[in-house]
């Protein structure tokens, strides 16, 4: 008997940052000198904070069950850190605590979209999302930013709005692009949310991750009185280098919060109890190692920024946040993003993400989570295959 599978599982595509960071490791296992600069996570070590967090609650065998939907330590912590960052005030039935932002992102939507839900999404825009809407049987309805700097304008957002449109999803700092919406971006979003009564996911995974003259702001900090209808979304995974502890957050109406909640019951339970420890530890004793991170990638997004400048083909943007280059290669012999990160993998053993991924044609994303002597290799390669092509 041949085996049926679901019409939900058949429409999922495979993470391409993940497909592409496993060809490269198959590559480099085969011995070839592979540079991959396709994962999103960065190269540090977890804080000393963390670490000593999570061994003293083995110690003291914190090793059980936990609340389902986190422990209080970790929620106060959140809160905490929420009052002083962004002025904003959460009472622990208002946080969440998951297995990592992806597993918040996929218990929001299934909490707020309906089958049939379109969500506004600006494209480029990160490789799950689709994925995720799609698994609440919702549809994307794409506003374009490409040509805006890599942000959404008002006429745009308009135009993607219909009458099965229910909310949006606002990331900044954005991946992949490295964009930051400024004040007036968030106001206007604001003011569509309001005005069409939508609700908005507000993921701000990379909030600590900004450079030179950016600010990144919480869109609360510029609408409060949407506040019944946000539902921030952030993590351990970016800023303190703690991406396997898998521990991301939401924070928003309790309302919302108790259905994911209900969700996370029956999905995975609680997140890893020692994870949840070592985040406390993170968030409340590591801020230092947050800015020396956030400095380091400042320095190697300028490092990869001037070595690439001016190399025919490619047209580069300067990311204000995260830490990715987001390049234009539409200009170049080979307009096909899909085409240029194979021929590149293949003939200079440089792994890339194509932008397709990220429902941007023609560009290339390329993470700068690594050493400044990999950067610079890579570099030099992308130049030889530019000037060979």
């Amino acid at each position: 008997m041949e085996l049926k599978f679901s019409k939900r599982s058949q429409k999922i595509k495979p993470s391409a940052t993940l497909a592409v960071a496993a060809l490269a490791r198959d590559l480099k296992a085969s011995g070839r000198p592979v540079l991959s600069f396709s994962a999103g996570e960065p190269d540090f070590p977890s804080p000393k904070p963390a670490l000593d967090a999570a061994r003293e609650a083995m110690d003291r065998s914190e090793t059980h069950y936990t609340a389902n939907s986190g422990i209080p330590e970790l929620k106060r912590a959140v809160a905490g850190y929420y009052k002083k960052r962004f002025g904003l005030e959460y009472s622990p039935r208002e946080i969440i605590i998951s297995g990592g932002a992806k597993q918040i992102l996929y218990e929001a939507l299934q909490t707020l979209a309906d089958p049939a839900d379109e969500v506004l999404l600006p494209a480029p825009g990160w490789v799950s999302y689709i994925e995720q809407v799609q698994m609440a049987e919702g549809g994307v309805s794409l506003i374009e930013t490409s040509d805006t700097g890599f942000a959404p304008v008002r006429d745009r957002v308009e135009s993607a709005l219909s009458d099965k449109t229910a909310g949006m999803i606002i990331n900044t700092p954005n991946n992949p692009t490295g964009a930051v919406y400024g004040e007036d971006t968030l106001k206007m979003l604001a003011d569509v949310a309001r005005e069409h009564d939508l609700w908005i996911i507000f993921d701000e995974i990379y909030e600590r991750l900004v450079y030179g003259n950016a600010a990144h702001k919480n869109i609360l900090q510029i609408a409060p009185d949407i506040r019944d209808r946000v539902l921030t979304v952030n993590g351990v995974s970016k800023a303190y280098s703690m991406t396997g502890w898998r521990i991301g957050y939401a924070l928003g109406p309790k309302e919302i919060i108790s259905k994911m909640d209900d969700i996370q019951s029956h999905l995975t339970s609680n997140p890893s109890s020692i994870s949840q420890w070592a985040s406390v530890g993170a968030i409340e004793q590591a801020e230092s190692d947050i800015e020396l991170h956030r400095t380091e990638f400042e320095r190697r997004r300028d490092i990869l920024c001037g070595s690439l400048s001016g190399v025919g083909g490619i047209r580069l943007t300067r990311p204000d946040g995260a830490f990715y280059l987001f390049f234009d290669v539409r200009g170049s012999k080979i307009p096909d993003d899909m085409e240029f990160c194979r021929r590149i993998l293949e003939e200079k053993y440089v792994a890339l993400v194509p932008g397709t991924s990220f429902m941007a044609p023609g560009f290339i994303r390329m993470s700068y989570a690594c050493s400044e002597r990999e950067l610079l290799e890579g570099a030099s390669r992308i130049k030889e295959f530019m000037q060979s092509i």
